[in-house]
């Protein structure tokens, strides 16, 4: 069974113009989305079997993942919800 990715733009395909935006004009937002690529980018590593290491560090960048993913989902909705007022 095949690892997925978990890459922001297609979690959230429905806001990738805003994400695309958020990256250009925000640079809080540009920070965490090229954290959040980094981190993903080694869960998905580790878990195709690319590299090895500890399941607890594993757990640990997973759990890394999904607080930056809460932040940027979070920020998106924000700037998409301004911008249909």
């Amino acid at each position: 069974m095949p690892v997925e990715k978990h890459d922001l733009i297609h979690e959230l395909p429905e806001s990738k113009d805003t994400i695309h935006h958020l990256k250009t004009s925000n640079n809080h937002f540009a920070k965490l989305y090229h954290e959040y690529h980094e981190v993903e980018t080694d869960v998905h590593r580790f878990e195709t079997g690319a590299e090895n290491t500890s399941d607890e560090h594993l757990e640990d960048l997973k759990k890394q993942r999904l607080h930056l993913k809460d932040q940027l989902f979070q920020m998106i909705q924000e700037h998409e919800a301004s911008a249909s007022e």
